[in-house]
């Protein structure tokens, strides 16, 4: 019998949580686990009882052609990392893993190539998550290391969009 890797075990369980955004563009879920025990989940979706771009039938990114990773001030939803970080205490945090998966609103398959935006990746820094593994199709993943998110400080290169 072959068992599921730890990690996709938690990848699955993220792409399950990916089920519940209400992003046209794509859906996310990512999960914060710490000794083996899930923290928190969440998924990009508006602030609670706001409507959601699937509520309203369009994206106001979309409708002014706007590049992933820019304009997030236009954006109604809270990314899935935030969510979760937000349903969490920092003191169970500390020292703990995010698993992400991105998958597409049409058909729910895995999107690869993606990663935390700089926002997300700020609140993840002072969240004090130490590594983001993020699916990129049903076997793969890439693990981060925020560390090195500290270290290289994308916000400094004047590079928009990830």
């Amino acid at each position: 019998m072959n068992r599921v890797s730890k990690h996709n075990y938690y990848l699955d369980i993220a792409q399950t949580v990916s089920e519940r955004s209400t992003c046209l563009r794509k859906r996310y879920g990512a999960i914060i686990v710490k000794n083996d025990v899930i923290i928190s989940t969440g998924y990009n979706g508006a602030p609670r009882g706001r409507k959601n771009c699937t509520d309203i039938g369009s994206c106001m990114r979309d409708t002014l052609g706007i590049p992933r990773g820019e304009r997030y001030e236009l954006c109604r939803s809270v990314h899935a990392e935030a969510n979760a970080i937000i349903a969490a205490s920092r003191e169970h945090m500390l020292g703990s893993t995010l698993y992400m998966c991105c998958t597409d609103p049409k058909d729910a398959s895995v999107i690869g190539g993606v990663c935390s935006c700089m926002m997300c990746k700020r609140q993840v820094i002072n969240a004090g998550i130490k590594e983001v593994i993020i699916r990129e199709d049903s076997e793969n993943f890439t693990v981060y290391n925020v560390e090195d998110w500290i270290e290289n400080d994308d916000s400094l290169s004047g590079k928009f969009g990830y």
